[in-house]
């Protein structure tokens, strides 16, 4: 029997976005997640995932046949460096500016960046200051 390994947090199982124009968004997702250091799990010709974000087309089977509306999500990086190259990343990879990477107001030791993907959203990423972790994720197993 195959054993999968999930990981994932505490909150969000899984997001999907639906979008128009998948070959953009699959070269802004993997630039941006490059320099984040999270990999592309998988793709085929009408979808691409990587940890709880599925992204796919309209009319892959898992869309209903609706586009998602705007969303804003936000990643975890590991230091400020790590937002800086996210920004500049994303920019280079079709993202649009949505602000630079800086300190936000939200908490002490905010530091983010924000861009707009190739479908309108607003995604993040986010540095909250030097902070220990008790596991670096969740890990699932299951046999399938």
């Amino acid at each position: 029997m195959e054993t999968q390994q999930l990981h994932r947090g505490r909150l969000i199982d899984h997001i999907q976005l639906v979008v128009a124009d998948l070959d953009a968004c699959r070269r802004f997702y993997t630039a941006v997640f490059d320099t984040l250091g999270i990999p592309i799990a998988g793709s085929g010709d009408d979808y691409l995932w990587a940890d709880e974000l599925f992204i796919s087309t309209v009319d892959s089977e898992a869309a209903a046949g609706k586009l998602t509306g705007y969303h804003h999500l936000a990643f975890q990086a590991k230091d400020r460096a790590m937002v800086d190259q996210f920004y500049e990343a994303g920019l280079a990879a079709g993202g649009i500016d949505n602000g630079a990477p800086g300190e936000r107001p939200y908490h002490p030791g905010y530091y983010g960046a924000f861009l707009l993907d190739p479908a309108g959203n607003n995604i993040e990423a986010v540095y909250h200051g030097p902070a220990r972790k008790s596991a670096d994720s969740v890990l699932i197993e299951f046999e399938m």
